[in-house]
């Protein structure tokens, strides 16, 4: 019997810009037959190529992940990464599945606009304004790998500069034209700080140290906009963690699903 048939909730983990739900792979083994675990491609991305015109708004983004987001059985623990996270985050806030939503772990979401409104951090969110200008720019004039340096630099944050084959930067170079689209989406999302104070799941943060200070100061914001979240901090990680440090973020993330599940549990024979 397919473990699928065997599980009684699911996790859906969403993926980065540029990647595809293949960067699950380990936390899909981790995770095993407890949970049918669903790992998609954001539109634009792997298997999914998405409409003609790409979605512009984090909410196109989740109708064009229906059909995914269909197939998942009882409630839902969800996973999402730098732009999935953003995703995520949606889905969980705003959005028909948000009511299905036992548990969210978001690691290093990318939610700029909710620097916007305090001072000390308007600089951040002005400077990745400026990165989406720049990047851009440069795919306009057919400038893909120097868009793609810009873009991989910035995540790069305070790290050492990453080391990327030419098989790599191809790959990433032939998804580019879907990052005017995700930047569109993400600075058209208003009132963050709002739709964070009505989440009421457990909540999981993830950041990096030598991530670049916009996403961490993000998750700083959503721990003390969401009630009750944890927050996991690697000092020696950056942005893509998810991938590099596996085998130590993976198990808090079980540890977080588990934990939700017997709190939902406990509480439905308490009732």
């Amino acid at each position: 019997m397919p473990h699928a048939e065997r599980a009684t909730s699911s996790v859906i983990a969403l993926h980065c810009s540029l990647g595809s739900g293949r960067q699950w792979s380990k936390l899909a083994i981790e995770l095993g037959s407890r949970y049918q675990v669903i790992t998609p491609d954001i539109a634009g991305y792997g298997d999914h190529r998405g409409p003609a015109t790409l979605p512009s708004t984090l909410a196109q983004e989740v109708e064009l992940l229906a059909p995914r987001l269909d197939e998942a059985k009882g409630p839902i623990h969800l996973i999402g990464h730098s732009y999935g996270g953003a995703v995520a985050f949606k889905i969980a806030t705003c959005s028909p599945y948000a009511r299905r939503v036992r548990s969210l772990t978001l690691i290093e979401p990318v939610l700029p606009t909710l620097l916007r409104d305090v001072a000390a951090d308007r600089r951040l969110h002005d400077r990745f304004e400026h990165l989406m200008q720049e990047v851009c720019e440069d795919l306009f004039n057919g400038l893909a790998m120097e868009a793609i340096d810009k873009f991989t630099s910035f995540w790069n944050g305070s790290g050492p500069p990453a080391q990327l084959s030419d098989d790599a930067r191809l790959r990433l170079i032939a998804h580019a034209d879907k990052l005017p689209f995700e930047f569109t989406s993400l600075f058209a999302e208003a009132d963050i700080s709002a739709a964070a104070a009505t989440l009421r799941v457990p909540t999981l943060l993830v950041s990096g140290g030598l991530s670049p200070y916009l996403t961490q100061r993000i998750v700083g914001r959503l721990m003390t906009g969401i009630g009750g979240a944890e927050i996991r901090h690697l000092t020696g990680a950056g942005h893509m963690l998810p991938m590099t440090h596996a085998a130590t973020i993976n198990p808090e993330i079980v540890a977080h699903i588990a934990q939700a599940e017997q709190g939902a549990g406990m509480s439905l024979a308490a009732g």
